[in-house]
């Protein structure tokens, strides 16, 4: 199990480890930084977020709960309080130890209550590159659709990249959460 706690200072060197080559930092980020990744992008990166009341931006480290380590990082940013939306994005575990063992779907789920159950989101939309499979299926695990494709949105290492859209509503969240409930009640 992991829990989301609000990212920090303490934590950029960590994140800075993680992401020690130039198509790591791009599969996380896009274009949002440009590599290496220094602690002075990443001041700005933290600047005015985690605050429920006010901020468009939520930067969490995903801590594994049975040994208090940092495994991952995520992020719900791209607020809008009027039109109730938001986008999941910087997605990564990078412990390499805790690769496929559910982290990332528990990691996106969390982000997604907090979206819908704190922040009152209607929708939660997320962009994620089209080669990248195994995150395509976290997502569609819990519980987010495909909406389409972004032909050719970056190029990196001398070739096209196209970026799958996806989201969830909140009615679907809902859904979801009843359905799983009731699936754990029934066994």
């Amino acid at each position: 199990m992991i829990e989301l706690k609000p990212f920090g200072k303490e934590d950029f060197a960590q994140l800075m480890e993680w992401l020690n080559d130039e198509t790591l930092l791009v599969n996380w980020s896009g274009n949002l930084f440009s590599y290496p990744l220094t602690e002075a992008s990443l001041e700005w990166y933290i600047e005015d977020t985690n605050d429920l009341e006010n901020s468009e931006a939520f930067v969490y480290k995903a801590v594994e709960t049975d040994t208090g380590k940092t495994i991952g990082h995520i992020s719900l940013g791209g607020i809008s309080r009027k039109n109730r939306a938001g986008r999941i994005s910087r997605v990564l575990i990078g412990d390499q130890a805790a690769r496929g063992k559910g982290y990332c779907c528990q990691m996106v789920k969390a982000t997604a209550k907090i979206g819908f159950e704190l922040l009152h989101l209607h929708r939660i939309s997320l962009g994620v590159y089209d080669y990248n499979k195994s995150a395509i299926q976290c997502y569609q695990k819990a519980g987010f659709s495909i909406e389409g494709v972004y032909r050719d949105v970056l190029w990196f290492n001398d070739q096209w990249h196209s970026l799958v859209e996806m989201s969830m509503l909140e009615n679907e969240w809902f859904e979801k959460q009843n359905n799983e409930t009731a699936n754990i009640i029934a066994q």
